[in-house]
């Protein structure tokens, strides 16, 4: 991509079932008197795709996208400055003066820094606010979740949206991620957005990728569905 910093960066916040457990977001384990009976089956689901998918998640990752195009396209517009500075260094240097060469020099480096330290507060900003949506969302579907496991007999449901998951491979009829964000919105009163061309698949280089929350890559990634 030839101008390095034209977009924000980050991926949507790697998020498991196990992390809300362990930050109280979960619902508490019942009972095992009031458990009922144990179910029989294991599930994946890709929490982040899950979410994505949601009629809430994408008309608020949507708008938050919206919301920081304009920053986006002053950092490209600053990214393209430099880039001509640099040029005119390349082609007129040898014909400037000492005095005037150091100054461009200078200026270039001043610009760089400035740019720098733009990109790196919009990327924590746009990660800030992606992780609160992401947070909000991914809290009321643990319930949504909780009580699909129960009514179709899962004993385990395994988040297979963070790389380190121990999942390596799993069958795709044990795939619920659809089935979870279907439910989520049979009971969420928000209506499902217009289609809108679909966003690129979100990368990890902050010099190569945009700030779209496009879905998160598909479980097969670790865990193969076939």
């Amino acid at each position: 991509m030839k101008r390095t910093f034209a977009r924000f960066v980050l991926p949507l916040a790697l998020l498991s079932v196990t992390a809300f457990a362990q930050t109280g977001n979960a619902s508490p384990a019942p009972d095992a008197a009031a458990a009922g009976p144990v179910g029989t089956k294991i599930g994946i689901i890709n929490v982040q795709q899950a979410i994505v998918l949601t009629n809430e998640g994408k008309r608020d990752l949507e708008a938050l996208e919206t919301k920081f195009t304009p920053k986006r396209n002053e950092l490209q517009n600053l990214q393209k400055e430099i880039e001509d500075m640099k040029k005119q260094l390349s082609t007129q240097g040898d014909k400037m003066n000492e005095e005037a060469r150091a100054k461009l020099t200078r200026d270039i480096d001043t610009k760089q820094k400035s740019l720098q330290r733009s990109l790196e507060d919009a990327q924590q900003d746009f990660q800030q606010q992606q992780g609160e949506i992401v947070n909000r969302i991914g809290t009321k579907m643990m319930e949504v979740l909780d009580k699909y496991a129960k009514a179709n007999s899962f004993a385990v449901v395994l988040d297979v949206s963070n790389q380190q998951s121990p999942v390596i491979w799993a069958h795709q009829g044990t795939d619920v991620t659809k089935e979870i964000a279907d439910a989520y919105n049979a009971q969420s009163s928000v209506p499902a957005q217009a289609s809108t061309p679909s966003a690129p698949t979100p990368h990890t280089s902050a010099a190569t990728h945009p700030t779209s929350p496009a879905a998160p890559a598909s479980s097969s990634s670790k865990a193969t569905t076939k």
